[in-house]
């Protein structure tokens, strides 16, 4: 099963076709980029991975569970993305910055169970 699976993925801005008919998937633990010229709609995909940007077609799937439609049902979830050149707390640990970007989302043992997990 992969961790990621992307099908027929189509975006529209208004008339623009950014996106058209791009698959993909992504192993668990796999590393991966997207590469491509200015405007070839890396970051476009990135924001619909994270329901930013909705998505006029196509299936996200992640670790078998299709993604919702719904940017606020998207970030519910627990997807973000974090855009290039955005600042850390520069005196706190790369722990601490994570936790100051969960504190919304969870609290006490469900918080360090999946703080847990990111660290393996």
């Amino acid at each position: 099963m992969s961790a990621l699976r992307v099908e027929d993925l189509n975006v529209h801005y208004g008339t623009i076709h950014a996106v058209q008919g791009v698959s993909f998937s992504v192993g668990e633990r796999e590393i991966v980029s997207i590469v491509g010229s200015n405007g070839a709609g890396k970051s476009t995909i990135m924001w619909t991975l994270a329901g930013v940007v909705g998505r006029s077609g196509g299936n996200i799937e992640i670790f078998g569970e299709r993604l919702p439609r719904k940017p606020h049902e998207v970030v519910a979830r627990g997807l973000a993305l974090v855009p290039e050149r955005r600042r850390l707390f520069t005196p706190l640990s790369v722990e601490e910055n994570l936790v100051m970007g969960a504190y919304r989302r969870k609290k006490g043992k469900e918080l360090q169970d999946d703080m847990e997990r990111c660290f393996q």
